[in-house]
């Protein structure tokens, strides 16, 4: 909205932002949308970077995630195992995650929450609402090595 200041031989033009509170996202110039797959991956992402998460996804994710990665030229899905709700000025996030075993779930849910919010937000400018978090399993080193060692042990897990 451009405003002039009559009555003098200066003009003064002043832009408004959309007082919606959506900040760069929505002005008078224009309107950025962002879609969900942005926003599952950064917090994919971002959930990824704790110390402690060992996957993302439930059972049936992580194994068709293990199948599309074994394909080659075949990329790991960053947005697997979270699924977000976008709206014009806020998002909420939900994501399935496999823990480490010795870890301490509420710190590590903590943890996860923080960082997908402040990734989400630094890097869309939305709002942050909630991050729901559900460990669908504990990861065992024992289990992985017992897995390399015989092929049909990846069967009988789960």
């Amino acid at each position: 909205m451009a405003q002039t200041k009559s009555g003098s031989t200066s003009s003064t033009t002043e832009v408004q932002l959309d007082g919606g509170g959506s900040g760069a996202l929505a002005s008078d110039f224009g309107r950025t949308s962002i879609a969900d797959t942005v926003v599952s991956k950064i917090a994919g992402i971002a959930a990824r970077e704790i110390s402690g998460v060992h996957d993302l996804g439930g059972g049936t994710a992580r194994a068709a995630g293990a199948l599309r990665e074994r394909i080659p030229g075949s990329r790991t899905n960053l947005g697997q195992g979270v699924s977000v709700e976008v709206g014009e000025r806020q998002a909420a996030a939900d994501l399935d995650i496999v823990a480490e075993y010795g870890t301490s779930i509420p710190d590590l849910a903590s943890a996860i929450r923080r960082n997908v919010k402040a990734s989400v937000e630094r890097m869309t400018g939305l709002e942050v609402t909630e991050v729901n978090i559900t460990v669908h399993d504990v990861f065992l080193e024992d289990d992985a090595r017992d897995s390399d060692s015989d092929p049909d042990a990846a069967r009988r897990v789960e």
